[in-house]
């Protein structure tokens, strides 16, 4: 058993991406077949800490331009049904980094109602290691 008292402790730091918007051709119906829509893209990496020292190098993080490019390029892609499964291709995505240990992803579609300001889903996932 762990000593409750050891000081060792395990420790994340989260990557996030805020409020990214770009035009997805996503949807069920008839009607968002034809049309782009307006997604609002957040996005939570959690990274464990090395236990050694931290230098100001690039190759030390994760970097969020690969993650930001990997969702632009998604919105450039195919038609996409669901928000649920673009959120499941945005994982998939921060998971090729392999030092990521948790993602968490909230996908809007925010032109669907006038009395609410976006729709979507939030999915929260951790490496099976």
């Amino acid at each position: 058993m762990r000593n409750p008292n050891n000081t060792d402790k395990l420790s994340f730091r989260r990557v996030f991406v805020r409020d990214l918007i770009l035009p997805f051709a996503i949807g069920v119906y008839a009607h968002e077949q034809e049309i782009l829509q307006r997604v609002r893209i957040n996005i939570d990496l959690f990274v464990p800490e090395e236990n050694n020292a931290f230098t100001d190098n690039i190759e030390n993080v994760v970097d969020y331009e690969g993650v930001v490019e990997s969702v632009r390029k998604l919105a450039g892609g195919a038609h996409v049904k669901l928000v649920e499964t673009l959120a499941e291709q945005i994982i998939s995505a921060c998971f090729y980094d392999v030092r990521v240990y948790r993602v968490r992803v909230r996908v809007e579609k925010l032109d669907i109602y006038d009395d609410a300001d976006s729709v979507g889903v939030e999915i929260d996932r951790v490496r099976v290691i």
